[in-house]
């Protein structure tokens, strides 16, 4: 495994965690899929990441893990930031 399939295999992970962290009723607030839906694509993008050796499904999941973070966060964060 290269430092890249490291490093984006992280993401994956980082993407999965902050997912578990996030109240589950932000989700459809901020107008995103839900929660559940959102763990179900994450979790499985990380294990094929470990397990599968497909590039294709590296790829699919790296862009969910993408998408997530730089859309899904930040509107869920949005509504759950403490003042």
């Amino acid at each position: 495994m290269g430092w890249i399939s490291i490093a984006l295999l992280l993401v994956k992970l980082w993407a999965l965690v902050d997912a578990v962290l996030r109240p589950a009723a932000a989700f459809p607030a901020a107008d995103k899929l839900t929660k559940a839906a959102w763990l179900w694509i994450l979790g499985l993008a990380f294990v094929v990441d470990l397990v599968l050796a497909s590039m294709f499904l590296m790829l699919a999941g790296t862009i969910a893990a993408f998408v997530y973070l730089l859309d899904v966060r930040p509107a869920v964060a949005s509504l759950t930031r403490r003042r």
